[in-house]
């Protein structure tokens, strides 16, 4: 433990909500709790982390890496970990890469959520209402009272029969043990290395087993498909059965778990749009949500219109 004192100290910055953070060269990352939070109830929130890390990190998967958290010390509320190495997994990251490089990150993608989801027992069958991941109530808010300020009918129309359609959306699913967070800042790609690295594992549970194959992650890199496809042959078919990527029922799960993640950032920005702007930051804000409402609905006709063929 004592090594890292003798490495030069990188950056220290905040790392979240909770968590200051300390990089020791390449090697280490050391993290405290942000001043002000419950110590407590940080410390008690990396033992599980850290049980869970354990846990997947020793199926030693060759694909992917799990950053090892290599001790925490309760006495003085600090923890030291493997500092995952690479740059986040975002669109124009992604597109940069080579297509061997694009295809070991489907592979180590897939592998990675069937290990997770094969870790604990998978549950049995049942029956979920998609709309219930989605603040419906604030959806129909800026449908009726903020939408006719700043967009046309036709978008208007358009939200509203969406709203209405994923209402009544209703599937066969299971729960699994999941990551629970796959978007871009949680995985790493090093293509030095070849290495892609999965961290953040604070929020993995029991979640329906389509919501980390449809990630936000997947979702942005457009890799529904290659991923769902090879899940499908890397997982246990004695635990549990997932169908082909040509079943019409499959096909409409995939469009619809796409498009939460699409309708969750466009409530999301539209609760945050502000009717009477008091300032010019305000409008500007303003202008910058519509902007971004507009590509949210384009994204969303495409997926409709592809998903669809």
């Amino acid at each position: 433990m004592s090594i890292i004192y003798s490495m030069k100290l990188e950056i220290k910055e905040p790392h979240g909500r909770e968590t200051r953070v300390a990089y020791f060269g390449d090697q280490f990352v050391m993290k405290r709790p942000l001043p002000g939070r419950d110590k407590d109830a940080w410390l008690k929130k990396q033992h599980r982390t850290k049980e869970i890390i354990d846990e997947i990190g020793a199926l030693n998967n060759p694909v992917y890496n799990i950053p090892k958290m290599i001790y925490i010390k309760d006495d003085e509320y600090q923890l030291l970990e493997e500092r995952a190495m690479g740059e986040p997994l975002n669109l124009e990251f992604y597109q940069s890469l080579s297509p061997r490089q694009r295809t070991e990150i489907v592979n180590g993608i897939a592998s990675f959520l069937v290990d997770m989801n094969e870790l604990k027992p998978v549950h049995e069958e049942i029956y979920h209402n998609i709309s219930t991941e989605l603040k419906m109530e604030k959806f129909g808010n800026i449908i009726e009272s903020k939408m006719p300020r700043w967009f046309d009918v036709g978008e208007i129309n358009y939200m509203a029969n969406l709203k209405k359609e994923i209402s009544g959306f209703e599937y066969v699913t299971r729960e699994a043990w999941s990551h629970s967070d796959l978007n871009p800042g949680n995985i790493l790609y090093d293509k030095n290395t070849s290495k892609l690295s999965f961290i953040d594992f604070a929020e993995a549970s029991y979640n329906f087993i389509y919501r980390d194959i449809f990630s936000p992650l997947n979702v942005d890199l457009r890799i529904c498909r290659p991923v769902y496809d090879l899940y499908t042959r890397l997982h246990d078919k004695d635990k549990y059965k997932m169908p082909g990527l040509r079943n019409p029922e499959l096909q409409r799960i995939m469009r619809y778990r796409i498009m939460t993640v699409l309708l969750k950032r466009f409530i999301k920005a539209g609760d945050d749009l502000r009717i009477n702007a008091q300032s010019e930051k305000t409008h500007q804000n303003n202008i910058d949500k519509v902007f971004f409402m507009r590509e949210l609905i384009s994204n969303l006709q495409y997926t409709e219109k592809q998903l669809m063929k």
